[in-house]
């Protein structure tokens, strides 16, 4: 059923998402910090053209997992103070929009430059932006402040799992740890 709430662990379907995104973004931040400055004679090359590879993986990948979510909801843990359970919501939800949003961002500002965006590589996805339009640089720029609202939303989901580890001792962490019950 649809809206079948499953209490205990994620699925694996649901803990496959979580760490493909975790290793997509991970791979995304590494690439990003070593590519070079994208300037108006840069080339979709090199870095440059394994980012937009990698931030067009990222946009189905979080797609797909936002789609699975709907249809397979994970009930909250008991046991959550009002404060946590808000914070908790709030920086899920803040997570999904973010990576969603600087994906579309990103994908525009290549667009700007007149640089296809392909899905692993083959897929040519339609242009967000005509070239040279300013409001696809915009979006570049929008995109490079985003990248470190993103990393503190990051900080913020591990440091509420670790909280939940090691201060409260529950079983929030392992819910995407373990392997799921049947």
């Amino acid at each position: 059923m649809f809206n079948r709430i499953v209490l205990g662990t994620y699925g694996p379907v649901a803990k496959i998402f979580h760490w493909l995104i975790f290793l997509l973004l991970a791979a995304q931040y590494a690439v990003g910090s070593i590519m070079p400055h994208i300037g108006r004679k840069t080339l979709d090359e090199g870095w440059v053209h394994w980012h937009l590879l990698i931030g067009a993986a990222i946009f189905a990948v979080i797609m797909a997992r936002f789609v699975w979510r709907l249809f397979h909801p994970v009930a909250l843990a008991d046991g959550l103070t009002g404060w946590e359970l808000w914070l908790s919501r709030f920086t899920h939800l803040s997570l999904y929009a973010l990576v969603f949003i600087m994906t579309v961002l990103g994908w525009a500002a290549a667009n700007a430059r007149g640089w296809d965006v392909k899905l692993l590589g083959v897929i040519t996805l339609p242009a967000l932006a005509p070239k040279d339009s300013s409001w696809g640089h915009e979006a570049g720029d929008i995109h490079n402040i985003l990248v470190y609202v993103l990393l503190g939303f990051i900080a913020l989901h591990v440091a509420g799992a670790l909280y939940h580890y090691f201060i409260k001792r529950d079983q929030i962490l392992q819910r995407m740890l373990m392997a799921s019950s049947p």
